[in-house]
């Protein structure tokens, strides 16, 4: 164990751990490179290998690996941009960017028709996010700070919000199981989805307004400004349009390639989905709510990984639910989902509340939060 005032050689400078010593300097632009940006190769790569037309298992692989650096140049731009525009705006665009590449990737399968997938990554975002992120981030805070405190009443607002959205989840399964032998009540299935989805997105919306006006002060805004000098408006544009049109096209050959390369290695869709989908587009997170537990900011790291959950869940489902009627109005995307998708959000929220009701943490509860994630993944890839 390390105390907080003998930190480990380790930890000595956590930054150096993600960034590159010599900075890149294109034209006037200076880009302060991660060791996650050498993953970048993979873009020319993914396509490559498309246009040679070799298998879809290695597209898959490297659209994925692409992916994950993409992400967290979105993310960095984002944030630059937003310190442009104050907290509100600011919090808008980090509320609309921060999981974009899940949402471009859900997207894609949308239009595809793969429903199965969209809502297996739109489960495996959320419990990835309150499991995986947080248990990493609680575990590697722990093991540098003895005790690690944080606002109980913010984090108890953001567990009631994955609970709001449990509740989304379980009351169209039980609609469901009750309407199955009534035609009249399956019809309104649809309906109720639609119903749900509206709820949700307009809770999300008020939860814009207390985290970023009448209550900001309980949720840390001032630990979200950017680090070292400000970019631009215009480099910071042109690196969120670059960076996500890129992912759109990573996207695409992901989605092209999943079905395929699922049945080639031995996994379901359901697995693909939920783990491996969801672990790449939330991984320029990981890192940083990993990174901001170390630096003893817990507030901003439970923040990063349940925000993250929250906005999956109140805010990038019900849009997919309302795009989904622009691509198919004769087929929507619906909130039913498969009863172990729905136990596995509902027990990854009772987990999370457990461990956030106390206002503080140490590396055993983040032990505990991952041993969860891992016995859910077990059974995803048996399932």
């Amino acid at each position: 164990m390390i105390a907080d005032d003998m930190a480990s050689p380790v930890y000595a400078d956590a930054a150096s751990v993600y960034r590159v010593r010599n900075p890149v300097r294109i034209g006037r632009f200076q880009l302060d490179l991660t060791v996650l940006d050498v993953l970048l190769v993979f873009v020319p790569g993914a396509i490559v290998l498309r246009l040679a037309g070799v298998g879809d298992v290695w597209i898959f692989a490297a659209a994925c690996l692409a992916i994950i650096p993409l992400a967290g140049w979105m993310g960095r731009s984002t944030e630059h941009l937003a310190s442009h525009y104050g907290a509100g705006i600011g919090g808008l665009l980090n509320a609309t960017f921060g999981n974009a590449a899940e949402m471009i990737i859900a997207l894609f399968a949308l239009r595809e028709g793969l429903h199965g997938i969209v809502k297996a990554s739109l489960t495996g975002s959320i419990i990835g996010n309150v499991l995986l992120v947080l248990g990493l981030s609680v575990l590697c805070g722990g093991l540098r700070h003895r005790r690690q405190t944080f606002n109980r009443t913010a984090i108890g607002l953001g567990a009631t919000l994955l609970a709001l959205s449990a509740v989304g989840l379980v009351v169209p399964a039980i609609f469901h199981l009750l309407a199955s032998g009534d035609a009249a009540g399956a019809a309104h299935e649809q309906d109720l989805s639609l119903a749900i989805a509206v709820v949700l997105f307009v809770a999300y919306a008020f939860s814009l307004v207390f985290s970023l006006r009448t209550h900001s002060d309980l949720f840390g805004g001032d630990d979200h400004g950017t680090h070292g000098e400000p970019w631009s408006k215009r480099r910071s544009i042109i690196v969120l349009v670059a960076a996500t049109a890129l992912v759109a096209l990573m996207s695409e050959l992901l989605v092209k390639s999943v079905e395929h390369a699922a049945e080639t290695v031995g996994m379901s869709k359901l697995f693909v989905g939920v783990i491996l989908v969801a672990v790449i587009g939330n991984a320029a997170e990981h890192s940083s709510a990993i990174l901001m537990a170390m630096r003893n900011k817990m507030d901003l790291a439970m923040h990063i990984a349940i925000g993250s959950g929250i906005q999956i869940a109140l805010f990038v489902a019900p849009l997919l639910v309302f795009v989904s009627y622009a691509f198919d109005p004769s087929n929507p995307l619906n909130l039913l989902f498969s009863h172990f998708e729905v136990i596995a959000v509902v027990l990854s929220v009772f987990v999370v509340a457990l461990v956030a009701h106390d206002g503080e943490s140490h590396w055993m509860e983040g032990v505990l939060l991952l041993a969860v994630y891992v016995i859910l993944g077990i059974a995803f890839f048996y399932l």
